[in-house]
């Protein structure tokens, strides 16, 4: 390299999941060549379902007509914006205002980066959450501002402790993170919370933005913060239909505010892209337009699934919520296990957290990936995540092979 990176960088790594895939492919190489049954990825959230047929259908009409492929508007196709903007009404009891309050997304994922640079000065402060998204954080980095962490325990639920955020030093703190249904640990938020958060932001002249792109899975009724009294002055909420509808590999979100706010993300995002592409948008049309039918039998294989991710966790000694929200299950490793995996730990291991240990422990013996705790944060160090997005005899195939590995050792 003739040239050194950007300082903005250095503290900014390859995401977790990039980095571990070249051990997951390592293990898949060698189970292969043992003869062994394939690596079993419970790690990454990634909706194994179907789109909508009429999303696809829609995609399949519109990118047959030839106006179909110019350059699109940068806000977004007027249709779209009214389609969110029906959604959140129907499904939140939101009124989103289509002409400026809503921004389509490339996913919801870059609009983290694009509010971060739209609001973040270097040297500014930001609330993180801990255990949190860990793009929170980088993005946060690439801006030049500076991280403070906020707790999330199970002993509150995986609330923060508004008693103690209070007791923080907050000068310089600009913008804070929220995310519920949380990743990782599957807390629902209520609308209770949700005004504390606002509560908090206006006090302390912060901006709060909700990440909330599980509000449907696992849950009886989807709520937003932006329903709190008070929430139009600071918060904005970033969605998505890539859980919900299963289509995150489509990469439709959007960012929902007041338009003044929204307009500064538009500053930024009209200057690293030239729209989204006609045929995605009116297929994103088509299906938010879908009814509770949809969510319905789109949680009725999730409550499956996470029945025997609950017997993968039993098995491991591992203690968890069953009725947790979201794509994921969250656990803490019991004590008794932790003392095995402590008394077995050698050479490297003894430098890992005790999630860690269980995850490689369970990969190596196994060929079943499950993700250690500390991706998340100091508070997720003692913890392991199963993702849900995996079917029911994929689950119960992990399960049979961890039964017996343990049976064996």
């Amino acid at each position: 390299m003739i040239i050194q990176p950007a300082e903005r960088t250095k503290g900014v790594q390859e995401y977790y999941f990039s980095r571990k895939q070249k051990d997951l492919d390592a293990v898949t190489a060698e189970r292969a060549a043992k003869g062994l049954g394939p690596l079993i990825n419970l790690g990454i959230g990634a909706p194994d379902g179907m789109p909508p047929m009429s999303a696809i259908e829609a995609l399949q009409r519109t990118a047959s007509l030839p106006d179909s492929h110019k350059y699109q508007n940068y806000k977004g196709l007027p249709v779209l914006r009214q389609a969110f903007a029906d959604w959140y009404k129907r499904y939140y009891g939101v009124t989103l205002n289509p002409n400026g309050g809503i921004q389509p997304l490339v996913g919801s994922k870059e609009g983290i980066l694009l509010i971060s640079l739209a609001f973040v000065n270097p040297g500014d402060k930001v609330l993180v959450p801990d255990p949190g998204y860990p793009t929170y954080s980088s993005s946060a980095q690439l801006a030049g501002a500076e991280i403070v962490k906020y707790d999330l325990k199970a002993e509150n639920g995986w609330f923060p402790d508004f008693d103690e955020l209070e007791k923080m030093n907050l000068e310089g703190v600009k913008l804070m993170w929220v995310n519920y249904p949380n990743m990782p640990t599957g807390a629902s938020a209520t609308p209770e919370l949700y005004q504390k958060f606002v509560n908090f932001g206006l006090k302390h002249n912060i901006l709060i933005v909700n990440d909330n792109p599980y509000s449907f899975i696992l849950t009886d009724k989807p709520i937003s913060i932006l329903a709190a009294d008070g929430a139009w002055d600071c918060c904005l909420e970033l969605n998505s239909l890539s859980k919900a509808h299963n289509m995150s590999g489509w990469r439709v979100g959007m960012v929902a505010g007041d338009p003044g706010m929204v307009n500064e993300i538009l500053k930024v995002k009209s200057q690293m892209d030239s729209g989204m592409f006609k045929a995605m948008q009116i297929a994103a049309v088509s299906a938010l337009t879908e009814g509770p039918d949809w969510f319905e039998k789109l949680n009725a294989e999730y409550k499956a699934r996470r029945i025997v991710a609950g017997r993968i966790f039993d098995a491991l000694g591992v203690t968890y919520n069953p009725n947790s929200t979201g794509l994921f299950l969250w656990g803490k490793v019991s004590s008794e296990t932790a003392a095995g995996l402590s008394e077995s730990a050698a050479g490297n291991h003894c430098q890992m957290t005790i999630g860690e240990q269980l995850s490689e422990k369970i990969l190596h013996g196994t060929g079943v990936f499950i993700t250690p705790g500390f991706v998340f944060g100091k508070n997720g160090e003692n913890y392991v995540r199963i993702s849900l997005c995996a079917p029911v005899p994929t689950l119960e195939e992990g399960l049979a092979r961890i039964n017996a590995f343990l049976a064996s050792n």
